[in-house]
C-alpha cells in the first residue's frame, strides 16, 4: 500500500477556500455541498501513517469529496453511500454501465418549461431514466433542491432561465469521467448509520461524515433534502466505535460541540463561504484534529 506524504499545515481557522480553484467533478449542485473542504480533506488524508484501503462517504449526497479522493488517488477504494433514491440512481446509472447513455440524454435534452415538467411528471421510470430526471431537476430548480415543494427556475443568471444551470457538454465529461474509474468506487443505496455499523471494525478504512440533516435547532435540512430526519446521538455513539480515522462535519452549534466533548472528539472551526457568499462558520469534529492547527506563531 502505497504510504501518505505528510502535507504542510496550514491556518485552517483563517483561509476561506476560493472553490474556483477546486475542480468541479460532481454532476449535482448540491445544497451543502463539501466543495469548499477538498483541500482540507487532502491535509486530512495526508496526515495519516499510511493511505486508506478504504474511504467511506455514507452521506454522500453530490459526492464530491469521494470523487475527489478517487481521482486523485488518495484512498485504495471508495464506497459511497446515499439514502435518497434519486440521488442513488445517478450514482447507480453512472457506476453502473448507463453513463453513456445519460450523457448522451443530456446532450440531446431540450430543457424548457413544458419539457421539463412533462419529463418530471413521468412515474414508474427505470434506474437510468430516473437518473436522467433527477439531474434534470437538479439542474433547473432553484439551488439544486429536489425535496418536494421545490420550485422551477423562473429568471436564473443574467436572465438566462432554465439554462442557467444546464450545462450539457460539461455535463457529460463529468460523468464520462466518472464512469472511466468506475472500478474504484463502490455505490451503496441505504442507510449510512447502518453502513458505519457494519464497517466499523475496518481499522485500514476512514471515514467522512457529513450529514445532510437538521441539527442543533437548525431546521433548513427538512426544506433542503428528502431524508432530513437522524439520530444524531445514535451517530455520535456510532462513530466513537469506529476503529478507523474519521472527520466530521456540522453546522457550529453549542449543542453539537456539547455531544463532540461527551464522546471525547476534538473540535476545530472552518471558515466558508455560502452560495450567496456570506462568510460562516462549520464545525469540524474527529478523533484528533492536530493536523487542523496551524504551525506555532503563524497565528
Amino acid at each position: 500500500m502505497q504510504t501518505a506524504r505528510q502535507l504542510p499545515l496550514l491556518p485552517i481557522t483563517d483561509i476561506v477556500v476560493n472553490v474556483a480553484m477546486v475542480p468541479m467533478r460532481s454532476p449535482f449542485r448540491y445544497p451543502g455541498g463539501k466543495t469548499w473542504l477538498v483541500p482540507r480533506i487532502r491535509e486530512w488524508l495526508g496526515s495519516l501513517p499510511k493511505q486508506p484501503g478504504e474511504f467511506y462517504e455514507p452521506f454522500t449526497g453530490g459526492g464530491i469529496i469521494g470523487l475527489t479522493v478517487a481521482f486523485e488517488g488518495l484512498a485504495d477504494h471508495v464506497t459511497m453511500v446515499e439514502i435518497d433514491s434519486q440521488v442513488a440512481a445517478v450514482w447507480q446509472a453512472i457506476l453502473g454501465g448507463d453513463a453513456e447513455w445519460l450523457a448522451n440524454r443530456i446532450i440531446e435534452f431540450e430543457p424548457t418549461r413544458d419539457s421539463v415538467q412533462a419529463e418530471l411528471a413521468r412515474t414508474n421510470l427505470p434506474v437510468r431514466e430516473r437518473a436522467f430526471a433527477t439531474i434534470l431537476k437538479n439542474r433547473t430548480h432553484h439551488g439544486g433542491i429536489l425535496a418536494e415543494g421545490s420550485r422551477m427556475v423562473r429568471y436564473g443568471e443574467n436572465g438566462k432561465g432554465l439554462q442557467s444551470r444546464w450545462y450539457p457538454q460539461t455535463l457529460k465529461k463529468r460523468i464520462l469521467d466518472i464512469a472511466a474509474i468506475k472500478d474504484k468506487f463502490s455505490f451503496l443505496e441505504g442507510d449510512g448509520l447502518e453502513i458505519l455499523r457494519q464497517s466499523a471494525h475496518r481499522s485500514n478504512a476512514v471515514f467522512f461524515i457529513d450529514p445532510p440533516y437538521t441539527a442543533g435547532g437548525k431546521r433548513a435540512g427538512r426544506r433542503l433534502y428528502t431524508h432530513s430526519e437522524l439520530d444524531h446521538e445514535e451517530l455520535f455513539r456510532i462513530t466513537s466505535t469506529l476503529s478507523g480515522d474519521f472527520l466530521m462535519t456540522y453546522d457550529d452549534a453549542p449543542e453539537l460541540r456539547e455531544m463532540a466533548a461527551r464522546y471525547g472528539f476534538d473540535t476545530e472551526t472552518v471558515s466558508m463561504k455560502n452560495t450567496h457568499h456570506a462568510r460562516l462558520t462549520e464545525l469540524l469534529i474527529g478523533r484528533c484534529l492536530d493536523w487542523v492547527r496551524p504551525p506555532s506563531g503563524l497565528i
